[in-house]
C-alpha cells in the first residue's frame, strides 16, 4: 500500500467515525426529548420523569429524577405490580413574572408508571439529591 492509499484510508475512517458520532448525538437528543415530552393523562398534559432501575441482591432499586420537586409534592402508589409516581413541579414565583430565555427542565404535572416484577414489596422511599429513591425487597418465601 502506498502513502496516498494510507492517507485516503485514514480520512475515510475519520469520516466514518465522525458520522457515527453525529448519529449517536442525534439519537441521544431524540431520547431526551422523548423522556420530557408531554403525555396526555386524562386531558391534562403531563411529563414523565426519567428513571434508573437496578436489580440488587434480594431486591430492586429505582431512582426517579425529580429536580426541584419537594417531597410533599410527590405521591407514590404501589398496587398489584404497578408503581405510580406522580406529582407536580411548579415554576417559582420569582421566575413566573420574568422573561424566559430557555426552559428545558419540565414543569407541571408528572406521572410515571412502572410494572414491577412479581414477589417484590415496597420497603420505602426517600427524596435525596433531587431524586426519588425507592427500595423493593423480595417477599419472604419467594424466589
Amino acid at each position: 500500500m502506498d502513502a496516498d492509499q494510507g492517507e485516503s484510508g485514514m480520512r475515510d475512517l475519520e469520516d466514518l467515525m465522525w458520522m457515527q458520532a453525529v448519529d449517536m448525538l442525534e439519537r441521544a437528543e431524540r431520547l431526551q426529548r422523548r423522556f420530557f415530552q408531554p403525555a396526555p393523562s386524562g386531558g391534562q398534559p403531563t411529563w414523565q420523569p426519567p428513571v434508573d432501575v437496578f436489580e440488587t441482591t434480594g431486591g430492586l432499586r429505582i431512582v426517579v429524577a425529580l429536580p426541584g420537586v419537594s417531597p410533599e409534592a410527590v405521591r407514590v402508589v404501589f398496587s398489584g405490580n404497578v408503581l405510580v409516581v406522580s406529582g407536580q413541579r411548579r415554576l417559582s414565583q420569582e421566575v413566573q413574572s420574568g422573561r424566559i430565555h430557555r426552559l428545558e427542565i419540565p414543569y407541571g404535572v408528572f406521572d410515571r408508571r412502572l410494572q414491577i416484577p412479581d414477589g417484590l414489596t415496597l420497603q420505602g422511599w426517600e427524596m435525596r439529591d433531587g431524586c426519588l429513591h425507592l427500595s423493593f425487597r423480595q417477599q419472604r418465601g419467594m424466589k
